[in-house]
């Protein structure tokens, strides 16, 4: 009865967040991810440890989150999505909810919204649109080594990576690393684990998407 309660309270809450998004533009400049996510988890009516069950991640966790103590990976994003029932779009983007058929997107030079970790800086585009087949970013590695990661990444689906500038060494479960330069590309199984450092003297820079 108890499950039955949350999944009603959470489909309510689903509601008044999609219109709480409408009429609401975009921007290039980096968002308060934390805010949100604690106003989403108290519009559900939920507890740090509620919210902690549905996602499979530590209350601390999610407290250090929210008071932008500690900058989320794509694995805790995509954890965070799927256990609140939410589009990444309201995490990263103010959106209109557009999904009617034959939909597009334009997302000008430096536009988009930004999701920054130690080791990446990404660039989410396309925020507008919700419930998308695929999730495009374009991506500034910073990390110089293995050692500036404290996990690999490893998710549900696969993901296109095509460097732009600089080289990157990327590195995957079961195969041996392997060095990209502008113009070169890899395929991926997200379920692999995986991370990528920049091999050059500036940072790399590369398209990114993953399957959603």
């Amino acid at each position: 009865m108890e499950d039955v309660q949350m999944v009603k309270r959470i489909a309510s809450a689903n509601e008044a967040v999609r219109e709480a998004q409408q009429g609401n533009g975009l921007s290039s400049e980096p968002i308060h991810l934390g805010h949100r996510l604690r106003r989403l988890r108290r519009d559900k009516g939920m507890t740090l440890e509620e919210a902690g069950r549905i996602t499979g991640l530590a209350a601390s966790t999610l407290s250090k989150i929210e008071n932008n103590m500690m900058s989320p990976t794509f694995d805790v994003v995509q954890k965070l999505v799927s256990g609140l029932n939410i589009d990444i779009t309201y995490l990263f983007g103010q959106s209109r909810g557009t999904e009617a058929s034959g939909r597009r997107s334009v997302t000008k030079d430096g536009d988009g919204r930004v999701m920054e970790t130690q080791v990446y800086r990404h660039r989410l585009l396309a925020t507008e649109l919700v419930h998308k087949r695929i999730l495009p970013f374009v991506t500034r590695i910073k990390a110089r080594s293995l050692a500036d990661f404290t996990e690999w990444s490893c998710h549900a689906g696969e993901e296109f990576f095509y460097v732009l500038s600089g080289e990157v060494c990327f590195n995957t479960e079961h195969y041996e690393p392997v060095v990209l330069g502008a113009g070169d590309s890899i395929y991926i199984d997200s379920g692999m684990r995986h991370a990528c450092y920049s091999t050059s003297k500036e940072d790399a820079e590369a398209i990114w998407i993953n399957t959603g």
